[in-house]
């Protein structure tokens, strides 16, 4: 197996567990070599907190992990094409490749409504789209129809 696929499906495992529990399934992992160091799934809605991204809980658990926020030798694999704060956190963190599977037409920051890394920013993490991108499209759709037939269109409610 593609050793993108291999550490996207476990991102996808966590997606799972964040769709179980209500959240939108957003899985993320941070990994460096062959090693996962870190991980993190969507928690904004049980955490009633805007901050709660799967890329942001996997980012700074890394960093706990590694003792220190320079993850230049790492990737981030994530479910779904990070948002603006995502991959601003990317950046920051020093990220060295972006790897997603579902675009996301609304908040998607590394490609489909902005590409947040071609900015002339001081440092510029490599985009990998697509990986297992009907898998993921498809935790996303499956979520968000069970929502509307249950009359709800928040996933808090």
């Amino acid at each position: 197996m593609e050793r993108d696929e291999f550490f996207m499906k476990q991102a996808l495992a966590l997606a799972r567990e964040a769709a179980e529990e209500g959240e939108v399934p957003v899985g993320a992992v941070v990994v460096r070599g062959d090693e996962v160091v870190a991980s993190g799934r969507n928690r904004r809605e049980t955490r009633k907190n805007a901050l709660c991204h799967a890329e942001l809980e996997a980012i700074g658990r890394a960093c706990a992990a590694l003792g220190g926020w320079r993850l230049w030798q790492c990737d981030l694999y994530v479910t779904l094409e990070p948002c603006p704060m995502c991959a601003g956190a990317a950046i920051n963190a020093r990220i060295r490749r972006v790897v997603f599977g579902a675009r996301d037409k609304k908040a998607g920051s590394c490609g489909s409504v902005v590409d947040l890394f071609s900015l002339p920013y001081n440092h510029r993490p490599q985009i990998v789209g697509g990986v297992l991108e009907n898998e993921c499209s498809a935790l996303l759709s499956d979520f968000f129809r069970r929502l509307r037939a249950k009359g709800s269109g928040r996933p808090d409610k």
